[in-house]
């Protein structure tokens, strides 16, 4: 017996009038205290005015637990939503504020691989979209970086890469520096293990190649060191380097010996994943990990060794994303492909789960697929861009750019006129066919 999914609703809702939806939408809110507090934001924050979010920060410290967690990802939503959107507002203060907030909640709860693990994560990975849209003071920044780092015990952490443009050399060279004395001071334990961390992604942000090899080289001998040092010369342009290094690395005396294991099935999963980075290796990571409640720790170090790979190579690219994918995790798989790139198929797939929220962003990977379908020119094919150019009109309509549809439309029209099997397809997906430019043009002189 096939067993399928859930249906679609989204077509019999567009059929609904704007007063049904609105009585639905509110009804469910009243159940959801998530939903009800986003969109009680986005009624409060369309001018990008932010007073609401920090007012819902200011209520939601003395709440329980869920209602916390349902007002902080409102929040979430909320900055989310103006950073896409572009807004001019300033967002970096609240941004930074529920960073903040969370890392207290957390302390509080010592509870790092739940829900409030989770918007941790994406709080941190907002305060740097915001930093880099309205870049704050670099050396407030490079302190507030300074104290999570050694102050924070491992909660959030910090990825220097994504904060370098809005902390410029001024703030980098203030972590540089305090960093340097803390380790001239002799620091050990935790405080050392985040002075070597921050100096090897101090290394990588300037590009110091030298530096870096030599850092890694420092650390004892294990695989996934072995390998990073190689693609960093290869990145380089060092060759021969790389294949002298690889060669040491792989003769048997130096061998490398991974570190005592916690656990011996997150430690083969580890030794898996450092030998063959990827969506499979690290999902097997991911199991082992959870049952072991080490998750939120070991995702730190993979996915940054999945963000090297994904910097490098088209492949390593689509490993990263799908495996956020398969994570469970969209939204930063999207992220993922506009940042490194991927497959038009991962991109459309990607897109099949966001164009209902951000209609916008996915028009693009769209229309590259029905020029792909078109390139094939067979039957079948012009059938499928027919379909897709019907979900085109759709979103460039919830997109409020109907018109930008109708002269993209009429450019393809022209572009193909002559696939007579094409445009009928077009005609049978009851897409209204616009005049040529050329001929608009020659009507409207005439005329």
């Amino acid at each position: 017996m096939r067993v399928t999914g859930p249906p679609d609703l989204r077509p019999y809702l567009r059929t609904l009038d704007a007063e049904t939806m609105a009585e639905l939408l509110y009804a469910q809110a009243q159940r959801d205290p998530e939903l009800r507090h986003s969109l009680e934001l986005r009624a409060a924050t369309q001018s990008g005015d932010v007073t609401e979010a920090h007012r819902l920060l200011d209520t939601a410290v003395s709440d329980g637990n869920m209602e916390y967690t349902a007002k902080v990802g409102a929040v979430l939503d909320t900055l989310q939503r103006l950073l896409d959107a572009g807004s001019r507002a300033d967002l970096a203060p609240l941004a930074r504020r529920t960073v903040d907030d969370i890392g207290e909640m957390l302390e509080q709860s010592g509870d790092p691989s739940g829900d409030l693990g989770d918007r941790l994560e994406r709080a941190v990975e907002l305060y740097a979209r915001a930093c880099v849209a309205r870049p704050p003071d670099p050396g407030q920044l490079a302190d507030w970086i300074l104290e999570v780092e050694f102050e924070g015990l491992g909660r959030p952490v910090i990825e220097l890469a994504e904060f370098a443009k809005a902390l410029g050399e001024r703030g980098l060279d203030r972590i540089k520096s305090t960093v340097d004395d803390v380790v001239a001071a002799g620091a050990t334990g935790y405080r050392r293990d985040v002075a070597e961390r921050l100096l090897e992604e101090l290394a990588e942000v300037r590009g110091d190649v030298d530096g870096l090899v030599a850092i890694l080289s420092a650390k004892p001998p294990r695989v996934d060191v072995s390998l990073k040092i190689v693609r960093v010369l290869r990145a380089a342009g060092r060759h021969s380097e790389a294949i002298a290094h690889a060669a040491r690395a792989l003769t048997p005396h130096k061998a490398p010996a991974p570190p005592e294991p916690e656990d011996e099935t997150v430690a083969l999963r580890r030794k898996e994943f450092d030998a063959e980075p990827g969506q499979v290796t690290y999902l097997a990571l991911r199991e082992a990990s959870v049952e072991a409640g080490v998750w939120s720790v070991q995702r730190v170090g993979a996915l940054k060794q999945l963000r090297e790979c994904a910097g490098e190579t088209e492949e390593g690219a689509e490993e990263l994303a799908r495996a956020l994918l398969a994570e469970g995790r969209p939204d930063e798989a999207w992220r993922a492909c506009v940042r490194f790139g991927g497959s038009l198929d991962l991109r459309v797939e990607l897109a099949a789960l966001r164009e209902a929220e951000h209609p916008a962003e996915t028009i693009p990977v769209y229309r590259t697929q029905v020029e792909r379908l078109i390139e094939q020119k067979d039957p079948q094919s012009y059938r499928e861009a027919a379909k897709h150019l019907k979900k085109l009109r759709t979103l460039h309509k919830r997109a409020g750019t109907a018109e930008e549809f109708t002269g993209y439309l009429a450019d393809l029209v022209t572009v193909h006129r002559r696939k007579t099997r094409l445009i009928a397809e077009v005609r049978a997906a009851r897409i209204a066919l616009p005049k040529p430019r050329s001929q608009a043009a020659t009507d409207s002189l005439t005329s």
